[in-house]
């Protein structure tokens, strides 16, 4: 039957005949055609028909003959055929069925109301049935069809899923995340290489003790007693790297060298974050971590400082990487933990972040037994630590310039200010990565993905404090000491802890597939600007030395005396024409008068100058001014010296010049 008006012809009833037209009687797209409003005379006796056509198949049972050639039941000859839209029930088109017409007509407002667009006339007109094709839904019983499942709308919206992407680790995700990360490295170095000085006088101290120290090895150089006893790191490791190099490359190369050491450090804070979170919690820790203000000095200073925390970097590289592997192989990280505390006495301060760290990533794998292993970590440290001290004699410098350092007369509220002024900001930001952290563990974007069960909000909880009150370390120990010295150095240490955590705010704050980037951009291009602005200002605190070295050159001599505020750098690029032993510093001096009673502090200069004992003295105003404005006066009273030059210099807080006097006979 046809969606035209034409003369209707009865055919004998067919059950299969589906099997030759299949998708004939069901409308696949779920329309249903709209009811026409009555019927042409010539089929007003169309209902009677099939109601006899009804009955007779109804009373006589199925015969083997009725069977198609697949010998399928009768039931199946009426499924939907396979397709896309299979799950769907059979459609019945109620127009077509003069005996179920009453039972439409009493239930129109239901099917309208189950489906709007049952009154909407489908495009292109009615489907057409082949002519002499019956109706397959006639013969059905009445309460059959009544229970009949109501028809489908004609578009169906698909379900959505709940990611269209998976995120678990594959070849491309790495290397991409590793082409980000060698772009934030070179805008480390970049911001590192661009700044430019003299020599500051730890560097000079550092440099000319290794120098002093290669002599002694290679031609037998008398060497200067008591480095040892006042440098904060063991004086055969660092001093000695750096002067050979500095020896090949000159200042520059030992710089380099820090800096090789700080890019280093930022990659392992890459890998071992990536590995306790994801990659994007690592490359938003390496890039907050390499714009801060120590990272960039400390990336072109000469200092203990950068080889130190690359070592501390690289231990818990090894420990967050060996957390799968048998206990023993943690071990692996103590000989490393030991050097980083050798480089530099204060990395001590450290080790316990680390020893509850092997504990921690260890807890999936093992359980409670992850305190073995952070106790197999501990003891072979301790083990390393106590054979270090007892064959070497580094422990009077770790009482000097650790343990029983001299305090300072900077107040708590100033190294409070000046501690969130150079490392804040990224403590802020993993404060709340960590109450981020326990709030939600899951940091998978994709709710598909592998790993979907984050750890329990004990071990978060755990984890974001152990990391982010490392941070806390160095500021507490040097507000204890009252002093400021070294701290912008130090906080370098706490922030490569705290750093992962730092990561994990701000993926928090963009969001899942970077709902909020603007946020994430905000806090880096804020750390970016204190990070560049407060590098600059703190590499010219220190005036360039280069005039006053050739100024000061031709008075040099073979033995004789000179004092200096800052002497480690005349001592640094004239090592050819003077020796650290030939010069005293104003930070401290004992002098013996011509009788051999001993003196110190202001007396002992103004004794010292008052003989001539001093060759030549270089004033700078910047170290210890007020003993300078002292040694002045004492200078021009004595009338033993002439003013033979000043030379001027530029320097973050303004301008000055050095003061360099003579010995007038």
């Amino acid at each position: 039957m046809t969606s035209r008006h034409e003369h209707y012809t009865p055919q004998p009833y067919d059950p299969y005949a589906e099997d030759e037209q299949t998708g004939v009687w069901f409308n696949s797209d779920g329309y249903i055609p709209q009811q026409p409003q009555s019927r042409p005379p010539h089929e007003q006796d169309y209902g009677q028909r099939y109601e006899q056509a009804y009955q007779d198949t109804e009373q006589q049972p199925y015969e083997p003959a009725y069977q198609d050639t697949q010998h399928q039941p009768y039931e199946q000859s009426y499924q939907r055929p396979p397709g896309p839209d299979a799950h769907q029930q059979p459609y019945l088109d109620p127009t077509q069925q003069p005996y179920v017409q009453a039972y439409h007509q009493q239930d129109t407002a239901h099917v309208t109301q189950l489906h709007p667009y049952q009154q909407q006339p489908h495009e292109g007109g009615v489907p057409e049935q082949p002519d002499g094709h019956d109706d397959p839904g006639a013969h059905l019983p009445q309460a059959a069809i009544a229970q009949e499942e109501p028809p489908q709308a004609a578009y169906h919206v698909p379900e959505t899923p709940e990611a269209g992407w998976d995120d678990k680790p594959s070849r491309r995700r790495d290397w991409v995340s590793r082409g980000i990360l060698l772009v934030v490295l070179a805008i480390q170095a970049v911001l590192s290489l661009r700044l430019s000085n003299t020599a500051f006088q730890d560097e000079a101290l550092y440099l000319s003790a290794g120098h002093n120290i290669i002599d002694h090895w290679t031609n037998g150089t008398p060497l200067n007693n008591g480095y040892e006893k006042y440098f904060s790191g063991a004086p055969t490791l660092y001093p000695v790297a750096a002067a050979f190099v500095d020896g090949l490359l000159g200042l520059t190369g030992a710089r380099l060298l820090s800096l090789a050491c700080m890019l280093g450090s930022t990659a392992l804070l890459y890998s071992f974050t990536r590995r306790l979170f994801n990659e994007r919690v690592a490359l938003a820790a390496a890039a907050l971590f390499a714009v801060t203000q120590p990272s960039i000095v400390l990336g072109f200073f000469a200092t203990y400082d950068a080889p130190a925390i690359f070592l501390l970097a690289l231990s818990a590289w090894i420990i967050v990487r060996t957390g799968r592997a048998p206990v023993v192989a943690v071990l692996l990280a103590a000989p490393v933990m030991v050097l980083a505390v050798a480089v530099k006495y204060a990395s001590a301060l450290y080790l316990p972040t680390l020893v509850v760290l092997a504990a921690l990533t260890a807890w999936h794998h093992r359980g409670w037994a992850c305190v073995v292993r952070a106790f197999v970590l501990g003891l072979g440290t301790a083990a390393l630590v106590g054979v270090g001290l007892l064959y070497t004699d580094v422990l009077a410098g770790v009482r000097q310039t650790t343990t029983n350092r001299q305090h300072g007369t900077d107040s708590t509220w100033s190294l409070i200010e000046k501690s969130a002024e150079w490392g804040g900001l990224m403590f802020a930001t993993a404060v709340a990565g960590s109450i981020a952290y326990v709030l939600r563990g899951r940091m998978n974007e994709s709710p598909r993905s592998y790993g979907l069960m984050g750890p329990g909000w004990r071990w978060r909880a755990v984890l974001g404090l152990v990391l982010t009150c490392t941070a806390l370390l160095a500021p507490a120990y040097q507000i204890r000491l009252h002093t400021a010295v070294s701290l912008y150095k130090h906080l370098d240490f706490g922030l490569l802890f705290a750093a992962p955590m730092a990561g994990v705010g701000v993926i928090r704050l963009v969001g899942k597939h970077f709902r909020y980037p603007q946020l994430g951009i905000l806090i880096w291009v804020s750390a970016l600007c204190l990070g560049v602005s407060q590098s600059e200002w703190r590499f010219g605190l220190w005036p360039d030395s280069s005039l006053m070295a050739r100024a000061i050159e031709p008075y040099m001599k073979p033995n004789g005396h000179y004092l200096g505020a800052t002497y480690e750098v005349p001592t640094y690029y004239l090592r050819d024409k003077t020796s650290h032993s030939q010069w005293s510093s104003t930070y401290g001096f004992g002098y013996s008068d011509k009788k051999g009673r001993p003196h110190e502090g202001r007396e002992a200069y103004s004794l010292a100058i008052k003989d001539g004992y001093f060759d030549l003295i270089l004033l700078d105003g910047i170290a210890t001014p007020d003993l300078e404005k002292f040694l002045a006066r004492e200078i021009t009273d004595s009338g033993n010296y002439r003013l033979i030059g000043r030379v001027p210099y530029q320097v973050s807080g303004g301008t000055g010049f050095y003061q360099i006097w003579a010995k007038s006979s």
